[in-house]
């Protein structure tokens, strides 16, 4: 897998660029995985609902063709692109959405801190009162957000078994936007990143961290 290491880009041109791949990429293409982080930018899934964007203000909203709802992305979050043949690679995309999760628990446990699964809600959870507990989290029928604040977001599509849009992890950011929408499509949702938490790292830290387990776990 070739990593491409692409700094600050504007959203739309990025988009455009996976798209612009994927439709050209044959049997033989290598994989790739593009980490980045945007300018500020609100980005709506096949599902999403203009009623969970509730004041954009003066950030601009693009609609894409990847999964989920609405979510942010701005300085401070480290974004990665998986470009990825999973009929080449060996797995489904229900494995590849766990492989995508665990990369990111397995980047928190380097800085200490317990990531967790919520069923029925794709991304990673840290408690937030308390996010170096190793406790898991009760088992609940239905979705729980109590205690609990949203670190990592996921959002995918695949195309002729071929992977793009990716994940987003939350480092040092200014979250107010998250409270301008409805995250992920749930109201009330609270978004954290590691800075709020207690851990102090730089993007360039967690971007290579969280590369490092991508390219191990995406591997075939």
């Amino acid at each position: 897998m070739q990593v491409k290491v692409l700094g600050r880009v504007d959203y739309l041109p990025t988009y455009q660029a996976m798209q612009a791949f994927t439709e050209a990429r044959g049997a033989g293409t290598p994989d790739e995985m593009w980490i980045c982080e945007h300018p500020p930018v609100f980005t709506q899934g096949l599902a999403g609902k203009a009623d969970h964007v509730l004041d954009p203000g003066a950030i601009p909203v693009v609609s894409t063709n990847r999964g989920g709802q609405v979510t942010y992305h701005g300085p401070g979050q480290v974004v990665v692109y998986p470009l990825i043949d999973l009929q080449r690679a060996g797995y489904f995309v229900k494995e590849y959405v766990y492989r995508l999760e665990e990369a990111v628990i397995r980047t928190l446990g380097e800085y200490g801190v317990t990531g967790h699964r919520v069923r029925g809600a794709p991304g990673i959870y840290v408690r937030v009162e308390d996010p170096f507990s190793h406790e898991r989290l009760p088992g609940t029928p239905a979705i729980s957000f109590q205690g609990l604040g949203k670190i990592a977001a996921l959002g995918i599509k695949i195309t002729r078994h071929c992977t793009y849009h990716g994940l987003a992890f939350n480092v040092a950011m200014d979250l107010q936007p998250f409270r301008q929408i409805n995250p992920c499509g749930y109201a009330g949702l609270e978004t954290v990143d590691l800075s709020t938490i207690g851990v102090s790292t730089s993007w360039n830290d967690a971007a290579a961290r969280l590369g490092h387990q991508l390219e191990a776990l995406l591997a075939p």
